[in-house]
């Protein structure tokens, strides 16, 4: 039996993918390669010395996604796949709708056509838009202010629906919160396409001089520092959620919303502080204006995901950091870097 991950090339997916197959699991993975890299999936197998199948189709080709599930004997289904940016998704709100819940749309019926019935989807903190307070427990009202976070949300409506109409379905909806870090090996690691969009990845491309220093917006917040505060949570702790909730949902069915964060926030100045420590680089930084929407505070609860997935985030900012620059300084352009030659 094996588990089918969609978006498995990219991120979250593939640092999913080394802790399945660290753990047992066969996998398939599935990605259309176009905010991801392929070498991803090479150094998967190599840190893990497992091969698995890897198809690069778009979930909108019905046909041959099909065919995945008539070629494999699928198990359950891990999607991550989806766009990601923020800011596109308000510059070309259509491209989003369109890609994100049409795709999801047509996995749902492939599921349903081959009797595979249990999916953990990839969700976002976004969903809950501009909390009231915090810590954000999976009780608060949503209402996503972007339409980056109103595609996840309604996908979320949508899987609700599905399972209301089909019992037999078991749905893990885990919110993230702010994903950071890399594999300990450097091998694989978050690489964005263009200017980087999130806080850690930037800093890093300033530490390894791609760019020349950190816009931090606002310093007026009521914070300790008075920059805005967030839930930063290592990749490898978030990818082992995901073994998790694949065991919660052996038992159970229906749909269960977890947050994944660490139950605690970091300002953007001390996450600057902690990765020059990490990388002994100065980071240079620059104070400018808030930018709309952001809050000043907003981390995760976490005692429903520790209480029935008996799970919780152990790694701290010292080893985000630490594994950030790994990654970044083995691999300063990322998977287009060039493999080292070896010296004879």
């Amino acid at each position: 039996m094996a588990i089918l991950v969609t978006g498995g090339a990219g991120y979250i997916g593939s640092h999913t993918c080394v802790e399945l197959l660290n753990a047992g699991f066969e996998i398939v993975v599935v990605d259309n390669l176009s905010n991801s890299h392929p070498e991803a999936l090479k150094r998967v197998s190599e840190i893990t010395n497992i091969r698995f199948a890897s198809y690069f189709i778009d979930l909108m080709d019905r046909e041959s996604l099909d065919h995945v599930f008539k070629e494999h004997k699928i198990d359950a289904v891990i999607h991550f796949a989806g766009l990601k940016a923020v800011g596109e998704s308000v510059q070309n709100p259509l491209k989003y709708y369109h890609y994100n819940l049409m795709s999801t749309t047509t996995l749902c019926e492939v599921m349903e056509a081959n009797g595979v019935r249990r999916l953990i989807f990839s969700s976002s903190a976004t969903v809950y838009g501009l909390p009231k307070q915090v810590p954000i427990d999976e009780g608060a009202p949503v209402g996503a202010v972007n339409p980056y976070g109103r595609t996840k949300q309604m996908i979320e409506q949508m899987l609700q629906d599905v399972v209301d109409a089909n019992p037999g379905w078991s749905v893990a909806i885990l919110r993230y919160f702010n994903p950071v870090g890399a594999h300990e090996s450097g091998r694989i690691g978050e690489d964005p396409n263009g200017v980087p969009n999130n806080l850690v990845p930037y800093i890093a491309q300033v530490a390894v001089g791609r760019l020349a220093e950190v816009s931090v917006y606002g310093d007026d917040y009521e914070t300790a520092d008075g920059t805005g505060v967030r839930d930063y949570i290592h990749v490898v702790d978030l990818a082992l959620g995901h073994l998790k909730a694949l065991i919660k949902l052996e038992h159970a069915t229906g749909v269960h919303i977890y947050n994944l964060g660490t139950g605690r926030g970091y300002s953007v100045l001390e996450m600057i502080a902690a990765f020059q420590e990490a990388s002994g680089r100065p980071i240079p930084y620059r104070i400018t204006g808030r930018r709309p929407g952001d809050v000043a505070v907003c981390y995760a609860e976490t005692t429903k995901a520790a209480a029935e997935l008996n799970w919780r985030a152990e790694r701290g900012i010292a080893e985000m950091c630490r594994d950030s620059w790994r990654w970044q300084s083995m691999n300063p352009r990322g998977y287009r870097t060039p493999e080292p030659v070896a010296q004879t």
